[in-house]
């Protein structure tokens, strides 16, 4: 009995909360094809109605998504993006802010939980 070889094949390393662009971020250095979004700190919400932010306005997702975005996406480049890629991060975002109870919710209402 032969032991198979074992594959050399390398798959993209994933986060496990990461998000695989639609449209990638188009760089000189290369092409950003995946963020990673972290909950932002109360300080990083100055200046934006959170209530806005929640309800996925564009402008404060615009602004808030350079300050939690890994890697690092600039204003300009946040509002290239492809507006699927814009409506799974501003979901993204209002995932944020909810508590664990209204997430078991709607775990349990999607099936999911």
């Amino acid at each position: 009995m032969t032991t198979p070889a074992p594959s050399t094949e390398t798959k993209p390393e994933t986060a496990p909360d990461a998000y695989t662009l639609e449209q990638p971020i188009k760089r000189d250095a290369g092409d950003v094809t995946q963020i990673t979004l972290r909950k932002p700190l109360a300080g990083e919400l100055r200046g934006i109605k959170v209530g806005d932010l929640i309800n996925g306005d564009v402008s404060s997702v615009l602004a808030v998504l350079p300050r939690i975005a890994s890697p690092f996406i600039t204003e300009q480049e946040a509002a290239q993006l492809d507006p699927a890629d814009l409506a799974e991060v501003a979901g993204r975002i209002t995932g944020f802010f909810l508590t664990s109870a209204q997430k078991t919710l709607i775990a349990q209402m999607t099936g999911a939980g």
